[in-house]
This record gives structure tokens, sequence and C-alpha cells, in this order.
């Protein structure tokens, strides 16, 4: 892999601090402002919202949503906002953390937060040999063993900006707490 590029079309930062994304609002959001804060981020929204009302101030929560896998996520940006309150979860559910606009995690368009975090953590700690059982589902190009395998896959990254650790689709989102906390009791104050 040649130095700060996944492929010849994605450019990987140097830092998490030098990434950037744009939220389902439109609004662009600069990662320098997470400095000092764990961050938790995932493709998708699970239990995300009650991680991030139980760490309000110490922990901010990502979510990616993204229509790689079985075309779970094939409404427009514009729509995932009503889906999420209407549909799934529904029952009026509105995401307490930053949805951000949906985006490819694999392949030539990975967005950049994707192609960052995989270069620096290339597979789940809790399953580090699995990438997806039926072939029928990899709609991506080129493949690569560190790509995101399906949703729910969780990148925990620590307070000073460095990635810590990677979590399968298997992995319950909720038990990544203690984890959490350990990155949280060594912290510097904010």
């Amino acid at each position: 892999m040649c130095a700060g590029y996944l492929d010849k079309m994605t450019f990987i930062a140097k830092t998490f601090y030098d990434l950037r994304a744009t939220t389902l609002e439109g609004d662009s959001v600069d990662f320098n402002v997470f400095r000092g804060r764990v961050v938790l981020i995932e493709n998708v929204a699970s239990e995300l919202h009650q991680l991030q009302s139980k760490y309000p101030h110490r922990l901010v929560v990502l979510g990616f949503p993204c229509n790689q896998f079985g075309y779970q996520e094939n409404c427009s940006n514009s729509e995932i906002l009503n889906s999420l309150h209407h549909v799934h979860p529904g029952s009026g559910f509105t995401p307490n953390f930053t949805v951000f606009e949906k985006c490819d995690v694999n392949g030539t368009n990975t967005h950049p937060v994707f192609a960052y975090l995989k270069d620096k953590l290339p597979y789940p700690d809790d399953d580090p040999t699995s990438l997806m059982q039926d072939p029928k589902f990899l709609v991506w190009s080129p493949i690569s063993r560190a790509d995101v395998s399906w949703n729910f896959e969780k990148f925990l990254i620590g307070p000073e900006g460095e990635p810590f650790k990677r979590y399968s689709k298997k992995f319950p989102t909720i038990d990544i707490e203690p984890d959490i906390q350990r990155l949280i009791m060594h912290a510097p104050a904010c």
C-alpha cells in the first residue's frame, strides 16, 4: 500500500483530526471538534443512542448510513431521519448523535473516514478472519480484507484521536461500554 493511499483514488488522512464529513442536514463537520473526547463510529445506528445518553460530555457518537450491504439503506439522505423516526426503530425515535450522509465504506468511493479507520484498524479485534460469507453481497470493487463486512461494524477512537479498536457486526454495540469507560478514565479532562 502506498503511503497515504488506500488505492489510487482514496487519500488516507494522517490523523483522525484531519477528517471531515457532511451531516444529513448538509453541515460540514471538522473532526478537530472531537479533540479530547472518545469517539464511537458505526456505519448504522443501533445502541448508539443509549451510549451517547450515558456519556453526553465525554463520548461522541457518529452514525454513517451505508447502502453497500444488501441495499438496506436505500432511501435518500433527506429520507433517512424520517425513516428512523417513523419506521426503524420508529415510535418517534430521534437520534441524539450526529448522523452523516449516506456513504460508501468500501471500494473505490470509500469515504475518507472509513479509508483512514480501515488503514489503522484493518480487521475487527473480536473476529479477525471473517469477511463476508455470501459473495453475491460483494457489490463494490476492489475488494480488500480490511473492508467493512456488513452494517454494524464499529470503530472506537481514543480521546487523543488514535483509533483504539474495531468491532465486528456480531459484537453488540452496548458491550463496547467497558472500553469506552477505560478510555474516558485515561482521557484528559475536557
